[in-house]
């Protein structure tokens, strides 16, 4: 990659190179942030197979990233609570933007570029006034921020474009944070999750939440299957005897629909989903828990059909046969989940697996 890079950076200086994409980067399936052995944080590019095509170093501990949707750019995002994201240039290992949140504001560990690349949408808490927001950049000109508005709800923590190209959906988790005190939950008896369906200019389209009696089942990541079913995985903050469903489906104009896995499972989760994926054919979701080192693949239809067991599992993305698993522990998992094949990487990835 190295000489790739040097041969490409020299294209560009001339003039002669034409649009750059991901096939110049190597052709990466997926990224993922991860901790190296020597402590150094960085972004890894990953193919098919997990095997690593890029590396390239992160300023500080990484959350989930972005990828432009033609272009080899990544923008990956801090661990909540954050005030950086890195735009980097994957086919020429360099930094090319450094995104800082405004005053008041931290950044909640996800992003997501419009259909066209045109522009990125940043998850954001503005901590003073308690309110979530959504951040405007323009990727065209050197990410600049041009707006911002509110995510329809408080602490918002993953967004996404959907595949109509004109809507954005905010999984607005409920949960108020401040600088002050870390990452302590300051509302949890108050606190009231949402999914919001936004304009791409802010205007509210429709909004859904759980039931008043599962107010503390915090929405936070989402999925979208092409023909705009999205799957949210929760996080449940009240008592883990009553961990209610951590999987819930919607389609636009009906009601939040949870998926039980049943008492044991849900148990064995802790309460906790760190991440969601469909399948790369669209016809099961997988949801993982850290904490119980356990994934579960539902059919989209919502009914458990496979657990997965590996210690501290988090980051999940389609595979051309089921999905794409990391672990914290420095593995990748493909293909089936009943037999999985391995790469073993020693570094420790953090939550999120990012389909390319």
């Amino acid at each position: 990659m190295a000489g790739r890079r040097r041969f490409l950076a020299g294209l560009m200086a001339t003039g002669l190179c034409p649009q750059l994409t991901w096939a110049d980067a190597g052709s990466p399936r997926y990224l993922a942030a991860a901790r190296k052995p020597s402590g150094q944080y960085a972004l890894f590019g990953l193919d098919a197979s997990g095997v690593r095509v890029f590396e390239l170093a992160l300023p500080d501990r990484g959350h989930a990233a972005a990828a432009h949707p033609a272009r080899p750019v990544a923008v990956a995002f801090a661990r909540r609570p954050g005030t950086f994201a890195v735009v980097i240039d994957c086919a020429l290992g360099r930094e090319i933007a450094r995104l800082t949140a405004p005053e008041g504001h931290h950044f909640s560990g996800h992003g997501s570029f419009s259909a066209a690349g045109d522009l990125l949408f940043t998850a954001e808490n503005d901590y003073e006034a308690g309110r979530g927001m959504v951040g405007v950049w323009d990727a065209r000109r050197g990410y600049a921020r041009l707006a911002s508005f509110p995510s329809g709800g408080t602490g918002p923590h993953d967004l996404l474009c959907l595949p109509d190209g004109r809507t954005l959906l905010v999984a607005n988790g409920g949960i108020e944070t401040h600088p002050e005190t870390g990452r302590a939950k300051l509302n949890l008896p108050s606190m009231r999750p949402n999914l919001s369906y936004l304009t791409l200019e802010g205007a509210l389209l429709e909004q859904v939440g759980p039931p008043a009696a599962w107010h503390k089942n915090s929405l936070r990541h989402l999925a979208v299957r092409g023909d705009g079913l999205v799957a949210v995985a929760a996080q449940w903050q009240g008592d883990l005897a009553q961990t209610p469903p951590l999987l819930a489906t919607h389609r636009r104009g009906a009601a939040l629909q949870f998926h039980k896995a049943g008492e044991t499972h849900e148990r064995d989760m802790q309460g906790y989903a760190g991440s969601i994926a469909f399948s790369g054919s669209g016809d099961a979701i997988a949801i993982t828990g850290p904490r119980g080192g356990v994934g579960l693949i539902f059919s989209a239809s919502g009914r458990l059909e496979t657990t997965v067991q590996e210690p501290d599992i988090c980051g999940v993305a389609a595979a051309a046969d089921g999905f794409a698993f990391t672990s914290g522990l420095g593995l990748f998992r493909a293909g089936r989940p009943a037999q999985p094949e391995i790469v073993r990487h020693r570094v420790a990835w953090d939550n999120h697996l990012i389909q390319i």
